[in-house]
């Protein structure tokens, strides 16, 4: 299986299955002398563990990391820092029944295609576990870009119908309820109607946000590696996202020019900024120094208890009530590992960009 690794410069590998005996991430690329240690990536890994609330899977895992290599004396070595945590609650008899047919909504039956097998114990690589991969690497891109004071802010902006109220915003509320939805009022008309779902044996979908501060002007390139296709392409690689959108996204298309463009100014200090940021930070597919801002659609939860039809392999039409243990929505643990894919990409991005001026290369070596 191909396509496990991602970046050019600052390179990660995940590893491992759903009910393997464990996950992990071999992470490449990261310069030395960075200050890091096992809880710098249990805090992410926190943020996206099951059990948290009533809204996630029941599966009980501590999802504790161990750093195997590329970290000595609490710094990195510039060596490949080698990370896995340990499955312990992986209950595979839960899934032995679904071998024989295709759960709507997964990647059951394109598995089967391409490959003629598939590790049917919680969709192995297609599991949202070899999510942890993803974030115990991406903790470390984010270590990297604090230390050049670029932060993230990333919440769930919707659930099914409910939305926040941009009125309405507040920050701390993002880990104050069960949801990270920054608006007390919408993250409880969300439980309700999450309630309901769950009564009917439903799931629901929802858009996380994602905003970045700090990114200097500069990063990015003018054709096929733009900042924005780039954080596209990290954003879909996630399951279940299905849509993705910098900025005004899809609502510029009903804008006007004077509408949409960003008019720029000097300000008291002679620097240039923007009176607004319908741009999402990003324009020629390149920083402009505001705040990158983007958002990710998610899916329903495919694994549903309400009967669905699907098809087994016997070559019969069957009726299908899915068991185990499953989020009724996904995107409030999604919202570490979107963070965690952008932290990836813009380390990347940044580390690349070191030698796209003449001068920047001669300050280094003619030091």
């Amino acid at each position: 299986m191909s396509g496990s690794s991602f970046g050019k410069i600052f390179k990660i590998t995940t590893w491992g299955e759903s009910h393997g005996t464990g996950v992990g991430v071999v992470v490449d690329g990261c310069p030395a002398g960075l200050q890091l240690c096992e809880e710098d990536i249990q805090k992410y890994l926190d943020r996206r563990k099951p059990g948290q609330s009533r809204f996630t899977t029941k599966r009980k895992e501590d999802d504790k990391i161990e750093i195997l290599s590329g970290i000595f004396e609490g710094k990195t070595t510039g060596t490949p820092v080698s990370m896995i945590v340990h499955n312990t609650d992986h209950r595979s008899a839960d899934y032995r029944e679904i071998a024989s047919y295709y759960r709507p909504g997964h990647a059951d039956y394109t598995f089967d295609q391409k490959y003629g097998f598939r590790d049917y114990r919680g969709g192995g690589r297609s599991s949202a576990r070899e999510t942890i991969g993803r974030v115990a690497g991406g903790a470390i891109a984010a270590r990297f870009l604090d230390t050049l004071g670029i932060h993230f802010l990333t919440y769930v902006k919707s659930i099914g119908p409910v939305t926040i109220d941009a009125g309405h915003f507040d920050a701390k509320q993002i880990y104050e309820n069960a949801l990270y939805m920054p608006d007390a009022a919408a993250a409880g008309r969300a439980q309700d109607y999450l309630e309901e779902c769950m009564e009917n044996g439903n799931s629901s979908g929802g858009v996380i946000e994602c905003q970045i501060s700090g990114v200097p002007a500069g990063i990015g390139e003018p054709v096929f590696d733009k900042l924005d296709a780039a954080l596209a392409r990290a954003v879909f690689s996630i399951g279940a996202v299905k849509g993705f959108e910098t900025g005004d996204g899809f609502a510029a298309a009903s804008a006007t020019g004077l509408t949409s463009n960003d008019a720029f100014y000097y300000d008291a200090q002679g620097r240039i900024g923007k009176k607004t940021n319908h741009a999402g930070g990003i324009l020629g597919g390149i920083s402009d120094g505001s705040d990158i801002i983007f958002r990710a659609a998610f899916k329903p939860t495919p694994s549903i208890s309400a009967v669905q039809n699907t098809v087994n392999k016997n070559g019969e039409n069957i009726s299908v009530s899915i068991k185990g243990r499953h989020d009724p929505v996904i995107v409030p643990r999604a919202v570490v590992v979107v963070e965690s894919m952008a932290a990836l990409t813009l380390t990347d991005m940044m580390l690349a960009n070191m030698g796209a001026q003449m001068q920047s290369i001669s300050s280094f070596y003619n030091r």
